[in-house]
């Protein structure tokens, strides 16, 4: 693929009313499950639902991505069952992931809907639009990949390594997971993961090692059952990552793209499974000029 070149038009909007590390934890109840989320942005048009990544709360969002989306569009970010402030234990297949998300968005009186899912998310995101009819208008895939994609069930195998060097380093996990060793790799995981420190007060609850656990078995069980039928997205989808996405292998976008007749694909160079965090201003660009087409 061709380098992408970074495009801020969409960044010169007027500044937000509240910027997503001010926003405020909110909750709503949806068949006696309390689900945590954070809700920014004009209140018009079709809201972009966010859906995270393995053992992520609302404070793993970048808040640079969500602040560029949230110029022109309402982006609500929601936490998993049983994960950070939303109560319940946390599902073991993506499948339940999805209906609990189904559910809270027609809690929250939403008729149709954008979604962005990472990783995690992207499976769930899958789920949502190949199991709803009209519910999804648009689709943005990033560090993700279709049910019984290539290497998805060992993430865990190439994860925990990783987890043990960064606590041996003193470095977050997601230097060595989400980023390349170059030095342009090493610069964007930095900026990372300082962002995510941006929220000084009321931040989320982590992630609890069962819950952990418990994702990561909805994880392998995506990587090895049958894959879907992905003619039936007729939607427009966005397949974002980066070339060198050791989580979620990068073939595994390519495959998405190859079998979404509507689809676009964007892989960033020297980027690995948080290419769109390392390239935000490029992705909150190219998300924007595609939502809005």
């Amino acid at each position: 693929m061709k380098p992408v070149t970074v495009n801020s038009d969409h960044c010169q909007k007027p500044e937000l009313a509240t910027r997503y590390a001010n926003a405020a934890n909110q909750s709503i109840n949806v068949g006696g499950t309390v689900f945590a989320y954070r809700d920014v942005g004009p209140r018009v048009g079709v809201p972009l639902i966010l859906l995270n990544h393995w053992g992520a709360v609302l404070d793993n969002f970048d808040p640079q991505i969500i602040d560029g989306l949230a110029r022109t569009r309402r982006i609500i970010a929601i936490n998993y069952r049983g994960i950070g402030g939303s109560g319940g234990s946390a599902p073991v297949t993506v499948a339940e992931m999805a209906d609990d998300a189904v559910k809270m968005i027609h809690t929250m009186s939403f008729e149709k809907v954008d979604l962005l899912g990472f990783s995690l998310g992207g499976f769930v995101a899958q789920e949502i639009a190949l199991r709803t009819s009209g519910l999804v208008r648009r689709l943005i895939l990033t560090g993700t990949g279709p049910a019984g994609g290539k290497g998805i069930d060992r993430v865990g195998a190439v994860s925990w390594p990783l987890i043990i060097k960064g606590l041996f380093t003193l470095l977050d996990p997601k230097t060595y997971l989400f980023f390349t060793g170059t030095g342009d790799g090493r610069q964007a995981a930095n900026a990372f993961l300082h962002r995510l420190k941006e929220r000084k007060k009321d931040r989320d609850k982590a992630a609890t090692p069962i819950a952990f656990l418990r994702q990561l078995k909805a994880i392998n069980e995506w990587g090895r059952q049958a894959p879907h039928n992905l003619d039936e997205l007729k939607i427009p989808v966005l397949i974002v990552n980066g070339d060198a996405d050791i989580m979620v292998p990068t073939v595994n976008s390519i495959e998405l793209a190859r079998r979404i007749v509507n689809s676009q694909l964007i892989i960033y160079p020297d980027a690995g499974h948080g290419g769109i965090f390392q390239h935000h201003a490029d992705f909150v660009s190219k998300a924007l000029t595609f939502l809005d087409a």
